[in-house]
């Protein structure tokens, strides 16, 4: 497959194949049963349901219509973590402002970039073998609180819809289909120039597992050295979360931020422990200075 953008059926299968959509805690059965029907009318086929909510339910069965199929092979995961650790980019929805995270986007933005960085991915793995291809998350929060902020952290990238302000509540399947159309019109409006647009993003990106490990690297190490003080930690984590999420991390340069990281704490720990070897013989050295000195006065004493 040479030409991944020219081979239209192709690649919308392809392009679709790459994305997954992730529902955390939903409550009603019913809004899995009509999200997996949003899929299956727009060519998607990866559902993914955080939590215990059932997808077997009569009112899942009877609100997916003919989606089924899709319905029957939804994944069920334990926690967000699990359904997109492996992921490069992952598109969190929030139905409110958030202070914690990057702006969001519109849906025809994210759709737009969520094509274009798997459009390019694609390109590169048919001309590089063995290059996997770049995966793609929507994540949706449940109907009654949304996500939660720890959930919008794990994510790098932020949507909203831009609905009625005076009356802005989305039913769940509402907002996926949304999505799912909008994901559907980027693919089948793709062009060349918006892979382009995305190479340097996407041909690399880094795992969202691997972007997490350099954070909680990057935190403990901000610990050591005092910069962050765990009792007073002033949100710093959550800025240099939106900072890093920004600047749309590689999977190499991660390794290079790790290595960097494991490099100066090595350093410090070395300094540390020289601090300490210095402390120890000024210790003793003042402590044989003690017992000569003790020497000294019980010899004048006895002298007397």
């Amino acid at each position: 497959m040479t030409d991944l953008v020219s081979q239209s059926k192709d690649f919308t299968a392809l392009a679709m194949a790459q994305v997954r959509i992730v529902l955390v805690h939903p409550n009603h059965p019913g809004n899995i049963g009509a999200a997996a029907r949003a899929l299956k009318n727009m060519g998607l086929s990866r559902l993914i349901i955080v939590g215990d909510t059932p997808s077997d339910h009569p009112e899942a069965r009877a609100m997916s219509s003919g989606a089924l199929d899709l319905l029957r092979r939804a994944e069920r995961v334990d926690s967000l973590h699990a359904a997109i650790g492996d992921t490069q980019l992952q598109f969190a929805m929030t139905a409110r402002e958030r202070e914690i995270a990057q702006q969001p986007m519109t849906p025809r933005q994210a759709a737009s970039e969520a094509v274009a960085a798997v459009a390019s991915a694609l390109a590169q793995a048919s001309a590089s073998a063995g290059q996997a291809p770049l995966s793609v998350a929507l994540v949706f929060g449940n109907e009654t609180f949304g996500l939660s902020n720890e959930d919008i952290l794990a994510c790098n990238r932020l949507v909203h819809i831009p609905a009625n302000p005076d009356y802005s509540s989305l039913n769940l399947a509402a907002a996926v289909q949304v999505m799912t159309y909008e994901l559907r019109m980027a693919v089948l409006q793709h062009a060349g120039a918006a892979a382009e647009l995305a190479q340097s993003l996407a041909v690399h990106a880094a795992p969202q597992q691997d972007v997490e490990r350099f954070f909680e690297a990057l935190e403990q190490s901000l610990v050591h050295s005092g910069f962050l003080r765990p009792d007073n930690p002033r949100r710093l984590m959550e800025k240099l979360r939106r900072l890093f999420h920004r600047a749309a991390l590689q999977a190499e340069e991660v390794h290079i931020l790790r290595g960097m990281l494991a490099r100066w704490d090595e350093k410090a720990g070395q300094a540390t422990h020289a601090t300490q070897r210095q402390q120890s013989r000024s210790e003793e050295h003042t402590s044989e200075l003690q017992s000569r000195l003790h020497l000294v006065c019980r010899l004048l004493l006895e002298k007397k």
